[in-house]
């Protein structure tokens, strides 16, 4: 595990399990957006769904499509925040990153990925690919708690 941070509202991790049991056994996708700090950790405050793309068998594998990928860097701008990853589910299997997930993986992204084990949410972790070699760093995963601001 690395010194990279990435912590989620409850918000965003609701999106995402809900996404991830609704898809089970198939993969879900989607997308990560909110603010990095000057220490490099990440904070995600909105997970939001896309259609899983993958033609074929969706049980292993997820695409998502370059407009989806052109209309989230849209809804990025529009919004004042910042598209930080990506997210999908690994159905029966472990939250560990694949040699498919490294062989599509992008710099600059964080990949959250959930394991759902028969139906029931598992684990989450988070993967980040090297700036100097192409394999993943494990980013720590954080939960935290979003604050309501009262009047």
């Amino acid at each position: 595990m690395s010194d990279l941070i990435v912590n989620l509202s409850e918000e965003a991790v609701e999106v995402i399990n809900d996404d991830a049991i609704s898809a089970f056994p198939n993969e879900c996708c989607g997308f990560l957006y909110g603010t990095e700090s000057a220490d490099g950790s990440r904070q995600i405050t909105l997970a939001v769904p896309v259609t899983n793309s993958k033609e074929g068998d969706q049980r292993r594998r997820f695409e998502i499509s370059p407009l989806d990928y052109l209309r989230a860097e849209q809804f990025a701008l529009q919004n004042d925040t910042a598209l930080l990853g990506v997210y999908h589910s690994h159905p029966n299997h472990p939250a560990i990153a694949s040699e498919h997930d490294l062989a599509v993986a992008m710099p600059y992204f964080s990949y959250v990925i959930v394991s759902v084990m028969n139906g029931e949410i598992a684990d989450h972790k988070s993967w980040r690919l090297k700036d100097e070699e192409r394999s993943f760093v494990e980013e720590q995963v954080h939960l935290t708690a979003t604050e309501s601001i009262l009047n």
